[in-house]
C-alpha cells in the first residue's frame, strides 16, 4: 500500500493527462452520438480511432463520468489489475515460491507499478493490463471449462493482437490431437481441451464483431475495410516508442518505412515465436515443470515482436516473463538463470529506453541518425524479447528430447491452487496501440483532420 500510495502522489506530481483515456473517452462519446468513428480526431495532438469499433461500445460508459472522477476511477483499477495479473501469473507457475500467494502477490505488486512499461500504462490510462488479465485468465482455467476462450476472444475484439493467443492454442491442439489419432487410430482422439479454447476464443472474437457490425455498422465496415490496413494512424514507426521489430528495423535503416526487413524480421519472429510456444507447451510432460507460462509468454512476446507497432507500454508482459525466469532461478538454485532474471529486470525497470536523443516536433525524428549505442538502448525491449524467445525455444528441445534442461522431470506444475489447470496443460496427455493525445481538463473531439504523431503528444504532455 505504501508504494501504491507513492505511485499515486508521483502521478499526480507529474499531473500526467492520461491521453489514452482521454482518447478512448472521446471514443465512446462518437459511438454513443453516431457521428464517423474512423473520421474523429480528439484533443489537441489530432489522433485518430485505432481499435475495432467494439472497443468503442466499451468505452461508452466513460462518457458518463467526470473527468477527474474518471482518471481517479481508472488508477484505481489499473493497479487492482496489476496485482490480478501477478496473481494469475503465480497461479500459472504453481506458486513457486512456497509462499501465501496473496503476500507474495502483493510485495511483487509494490515493485513492479514502477517498470517503465507498467508506469507508462497508468500514466496514459491504457488497457494493456487489462488485456493481459484476460488472456491469463483464460489459461489458468481447470481443463474444459465452458468459459475458456472466452476472455482471449474478448481481448481479441478489443485490440486484435490477442488473437496470436488463438493461434498458439490451436496448434497446441492440433499436434497434440494427430498425435493421439495416430496413436490410436480413432479420428474422434484428434479433438482435446486446447482445441476447445481456441474455437470458444474464435467464436467470442466473430461475437463482437458481429455485435459491433450490429449497433456500428458503418464504422464496422470502415474499420475491416480501410483502416485496419492503415497502419500509419498508429503512429510513427522508427520513433523510439516503438519497441517492435519494425521500429529497430526502421531506426536500423535510418528509414520510417523499414519494408522487407521488417516483413522477414516478423516472419521469422512468428516462427520462432510460436514454435517456441507451442513446443514449451507440449513438453510438459518431460521434464519442462513451467511449460505453460513458458507457452503462454512466449506467444505474448511473439504478438509483441511482430506487430507493426508496440509502444513501450504494451509490455506489461515483462511483469510474467521476470517472474517465469525467477521462479526457474529459485527451483534450479541456478546463478546463471538469476543472472538472467536480474538483467531482465534491468532491461524493463532502468527506463534505457528513453537514454536517447528524441524531438516528438521534429520533421525527422532523431531516432534516425542513431548511432550503434543509442540504437542497443532503444530496441532493449525487442533484444529482450528475442532472447527469451531463443531461450524458450532452447529449454522446451531439450525437455522434449528428454534432457530435463536441468531440471526435474514429471508433469509441469499446473495453476491448481485449489485445482485449476487450463488447457495449456491439462491437455497433456500424451500484444495496435491507441491513439495518442487529450486535454487534461477534458475531451476534445472534432471530424476530419490529420493525424499527429504518438511523440508529439507525450511532448505535449
Amino acid at each position: 500500500m505504501v508504494s501504491f500510495a507513492a505511485f499515486w502522489a508521483a502521478q499526480r506530481t507529474a499531473d500526467v493527462s492520461m491521453i489514452d483515456l482521454m482518447v478512448y473517452r472521446a471514443e465512446g462519446w462518437t459511438a454513443r452520438n453516431g457521428y464517423d468513428l474512423y473520421a474523429m480526431r480528439a484533443t489537441y495532438a489530432d489522433l485518430p480511432t485505432t481499435y475495432p469499433p467494439f472497443a468503442a461500445l466499451l468505452f461508452m460508459p466513460l462518457t458518463l463520468l467526470d473527468v477527474a472522477d474518471m482518471r481517479g476511477i481508472a488508477t484505481f483499477a489499473n493497479l487492482g489489475l496489476l496485482v490480478v495479473l501477478i496473481h494469475l501469473t503465480l497461479r500459472l507457475l504453481g506458486r513457486p515460491l512456497h509462499a501465501p500467494r496473496t503476500a507474495a502477490t502483493l510485495v511483487i505488486a509494490a515493485v513492479a507499478v514502477w517498470c517503465e512499461p507498467v508506469w507508462t500504462t497508468l500514466r496514459y490510462g491504457q488497457i494493456n493490463l487489462l488485456l493481459a488479465v484476460l488472456v491469463l485468465w483464460d489459461l489458468t482455467r481447470r481443463e474444459g471449462h465452458r468459459w475458456a476462450g472466452v476472455g482471449i476472444g474478448v481481448a481479441a475484439g478489443i485490440k486484435l493482437t490477442p488473437a496470436l493467443f488463438a493461434v498458439f492454442l490451436a496448434l497446441c491442439g492440433l499436434i497434440h490431437g494427430c498425435r493421439r489419432m495416430r496413436r490410436t487410430g480413432s479420428a474422434a482422439e484428434v479433438w482435446n481441451p486446447w482445441l476447445r479454447q481456441a474455437a470458444v476464443a474464435t467464436a467470442t472474437f466473430a461475437a463482437t464483431v458481429l455485435l459491433a457490425a450490429v449497433l456500428l455498422p458503418r464504422d464496422s465496415r470502415r474499420f475491416w475495410g480501410e483502416a485496419l490496413f492503415q497502419s500509419g494512424r498508429v503512429g510513427r514507426t522508427e520513433i523510439t516508442d516503438n519497441q517492435s521489430l519494425s521500429g529497430v528495423a526502421a531506426r536500423l535503416l535510418h528509414t520510417g518505412d523499414p519494408g522487407a526487413l521488417w516483413i522477414a524480421a516478423a516472419v521469422a519472429a512468428a516462427v520462432l515465436g510460436l514454435g517456441a510456444a507451442v513446443a514449451a507447451t507440449l513438453a510438459g510432460r518431460r521434464g519442462l515443470p513451467h511449460a505453460s507460462a513458458w507457452g503462454a509468454v512466449a506467444c505474448a512476446v511473439t504478438a509483441l515482436l511482430i506487430s507493426p507497432i508496440s509502444w513501450s507500454h504494451h509490455w506489461v508482459w515483462c511483469v510474467p516473463l521476470v517472474l517465469l525466469l525467477g521462479a526457474e532461478a529459485h527451483r534450479r538454485a541456478s546463478r546463471r538463470w538469476a543472472a538472467a532474471a536480474s538483467v531482465t529486470i534491468l532491461a524493463f525497470c532502468t527506463y534505457a529506453i528513453w537514454w536517447v536523443p528524441r524531438d516528438a516536433d521534429a520533421d525527422r525524428a532523431p531516432e534516425l541518425a542513431q548511432s550503434g549505442g543509442q540504437m542497443l538502448l532503444s530496441a532493449c525491449y525487442p533484444l529482450t524479447g528475442t532472447a527469451f524467445l531463443v531461450l524458450t525455444a532452447v529449454v522446451a528441445l531439450r525437455a522434449l528430447r528428454g534432457r530435463g534442461d536441468g531440471g526435474t522431470s514429471g508433469p509441469p506444475r499446473g495453476a491448481q491452487d485449489g485445482g485449476t489447470s487450463g488447457p495449456p496443460r491439462g491437455a497433456q496427455d500424451g500484444g495496435t496501440s491507441g491513439p495518442r493525445g487529450a486535454q487534461d481538463g477534458g475531451t476534445s473531439v472534432r471530424q476530419g483532420g490529420g493525424a499527429a504523431t504518438r511523440g508529439q503528444a507525450v511532448a505535449k504532455e
